[in-house]
């Protein structure tokens, strides 16, 4: 058996029968699972970290890799395998992603399919799409936290405060605030701050300039930005693009 270095004596290697009604105990799959949860919410343990999945947040498994996890009573899950052999995945790890509209449009016509495709390319090419860095950011999904939501993502740099939004949309400051950390599990300064920071990358990767991006996504000074990056990266944005760099770069 190959690539399964991770696994242990006490790890099953399992087909979806091991699953059971509340979940499953930790085992591994000889296949990458992609898992999205549209309605409810499951929570999978892996490598020491609980992820928690909603309509707007996946998972990917890779192969060989020991998971466990707990569902929802009333969740709906949506899970699609490709072959390792036939598909390279750009994860080890276990790995969060955001669910796009795309994605989530094709996920659910998939699942009301009669006979939907298995390890198909284009899939898992579909799904696989997207910036591999970005934060997990679940989306609101009451009025107007949603509006709000909605309106950072079309302008990340909008610089108006939780009470300011709150104003125009004839609520109250707590209310918006309550609704993001209820809905997302993020405070609203924490939930932009992400989303500023997913924003960030394309334009580091097109070569922009640090603080010509810090300004551009809403960051009130480079340094604030370099400090919010470092947090949630682990690196500078300037070491962030050199290793990227580095990864693209031919073998001598």
């Amino acid at each position: 058996m190959t690539g399964n270095s991770t696994l242990t004596p006490d790890t099953a290697l399992v087909d979806d029968d091991f699953i059971a009604a509340g979940g499953h105990p930790t085992h591994a799959h000889d296949f990458h699972q992609f898992l999205y949860v549209p309605v409810g919410g499951i929570v999978v343990h892996a490598q020491g970290r609980d992820h928690e999945l909603s309509a707007s947040v996946a998972l990917w498994v890779p192969a060989w890799l020991p998971h466990s996890a707990r569902f929802g009573s009333e969740s709906v899950i949506v899970v699609e395998t490709f072959d390792p052999d036939d598909h390279l995945l750009p994860y080890t790890a276990a790995t969060p992603v955001n669910v796009t509209d795309a994605q989530r449009r094709l996920l659910l016509g998939r699942m009301r399919s009669s006979d939907p495709s298995e390890n198909d390319p284009a899939v898992f090419a579909a799904l696989s799409a997207g910036h591999r860095d970005c934060l997990p950011l679940p989306q609101p999904t009451s009025g107007a936290a949603r509006s709000v939501a909605l309106a950072l993502g079309r302008e990340p740099g909008d610089p108006r405060t939780a009470t300011e939004w709150a104003e125009e949309l004839y609520t109250s400051s707590t209310s918006l605030r309550r609704a993001f950390r209820t809905e997302t599990g993020l405070a609203f300064s924490e939930w932009r701050t992400r989303l500023r920071l997913n924003h960030s990358l394309p334009l580091l990767a097109q070569g922009q300039l640090v603080s010509a991006v810090a300004a551009r996504v809403g960051f009130v000074s480079t340094n604030g930005y370099i400090l919010a990056f470092r947090r949630h990266f682990g690196r500078t944005p300037g070491a962030y693009v050199r290793e990227a760099e580095g990864s693209r770069a031919p073998a001598a």
